[in-house]
């Protein structure tokens, strides 16, 4: 199948722990599952159960974690994974495998939590979604997606099955799938669309950031929207675009310097098809670096 040269890679970021901020990097791995370290901690709520994240316990996203070092290559269903550093509200930071990180992200967050690691695919008690915060499921809907009355909740029929039972797919701590890919054209067609607000990479937490070449997909404001379906090459990695990414309360939330804002999400379903970014699935692992081209399916 002929390729054409579509892009070029400008941002890849890597969130060591579900909801909270991440790094950015300048090379990585691309893993069967994802960018390697990617997504591999994550809290558990220990007042109505299961694995949170940020849809549900808004002050994740105002701590941070890095590795150290380079974490190891996981699978699906891991249960060796490298510990991470968290950097707390306050400036400290604690380990992922501290014997008090517990009890200190709790007191950060103000609920009680724990942090695990992934664990094996198998352990679907672990993966189940908690106790819901509202009795009504459209009520339950429209908090965790920043919905009024009169919004519509977004389309999820893209999504796995597995989401509408577990928190993530069994073995991984993803919303949905490995990998989230962005434009700096959506970028910037969104903060022309929404001048009132902030628009900043990290509300949307992407993985890989690509600059799409305007010849390839013209006249398009979110132009790697044209991927989906498609498979595109970025460094020495193959994926393929599945699917928009709904977006969730997330996106409004305040954390660093940027304020609470949900007339965001307002733009996002009136200007953006109430999505933004595509996801995406690995088909060959491999090595990606700034600057590497992104080619994709003619």
């Amino acid at each position: 199948m002929r390729r054409v040269t579509a892009g070029v890679v400008t941002q890849l970021w890597r969130y060591p722990v579900k909801s909270m901020m991440g790094e950015r990097l300048d090379v990585t791995t691309v893993g069967a599952a994802g960018i390697v370290g990617d997504r591999a901690w994550a809290t558990r709520d220990e007042a109505r159960g299961g694995i949170r994240g940020a849809k549900k316990i808004g002050a994740l996203m105002r701590l941070s974690a890095r590795y150290a070092s380079e974490p190891a290559v996981v699978g699906h269903g891991a249960t060796s994974v490298s510990p991470a550093v968290i950097t707390l509200p306050d400036g400290s930071v604690v380990a992922t495998d501290a014997a008090d990180v517990h009890e200190r992200v709790s007191r950060a967050l103000d609920h009680p939590v724990t942090l695990w690691p992934l664990q094996p695919r198998t352990d679907l008690d672990h993966y189940r979604r908690g106790k819901a915060d509202h009795d009504d499921v459209m009520t339950e809907l429209r908090a965790m997606f920043a919905r009024n009355e009169d919004d519509p909740l977004p389309d999820l029929s893209g999504l796995p099955p597995e989401v509408f039972e577990y928190e993530s797919p069994p073995g991984t701590y993803f919303d949905a799938f490995p990998l989230l890919v962005l434009s700096e054209q959506s970028l910037a067609s969104l903060a022309r669309l929404a001048p009132e607000s902030r628009v900043d990479v990290r509300r949307f937490r992407p993985n890989v950031v690509v600059s799409i070449d305007g010849s390839a997909e013209p006249h398009d404001p979110f132009p790697e929207r044209s991927w989906i379906g498609r498979t595109v090459q970025i460094g020495g990695a193959i994926i393929e675009v599945v699917t928009p990414c709904p977006r969730c309360v997330m996106i409004t939330r305040a954390f660093a310097d940027l304020p609470q804002d949900r007339s965001l999400m307002k733009s996002v379903i009136d200007h953006a098809d109430d999505s933004f970014g595509v996801y995406a699935r690995v088909v060959e692992p491999g090595p990606v670096a700034l600057g590497d081209p992104a080619l994709a399916t003619s």
